[in-house]
């Protein structure tokens, strides 16, 4: 069985539901608190392949930290892992990774792509 790891905030509802999916599943992920223990730079850009996506696409635009950062479209790509890994909690959540790919779970159901 491939490991799954779900970079969750038990804080969150839609994390929480897709803990308790994956778990429903018969699934026991690695859970990493992420915002007590962030993606390395070489994790996050791991994930980031496997999600398809862009840095900026994986950003909360909401926290208070990202108006603080003015980020925006104009910034690097390195720039937005870079403002990520200092600054977990700009990461979308949660994310849920196995060897063969990754999801961000909102809504919580993505998690069944990647048990299927």
């Amino acid at each position: 069985m491939t490991t799954i790891t779900i970079w969750h905030n038990p804080r969150c509802s839609k994390s929480r539901q897709a803990l308790a999916l994956l778990e429903a599943a018969g699934v026991t992920p690695k859970v990493v608190k992420y915002l007590e223990t962030p993606p390395t730079e070489s994790e996050l850009k791991t994930t980031l392949k496997k999600l398809q996506c862009t840095p900026m696409q994986l950003v909360r635009r909401g926290e208070a930290v990202f108006k603080t950062l003015g980020l925006s479209k104009d910034h690097s790509d390195q720039e937005w892992i870079t403002a990520m890994v200092s600054n977990p909690i700009l990461i979308e959540r949660p994310v849920i990774i196995s060897q063969d790919g990754a999801v961000i779970g909102r809504p919580p159901e993505n998690v069944h792509l990647l048990l299927d």
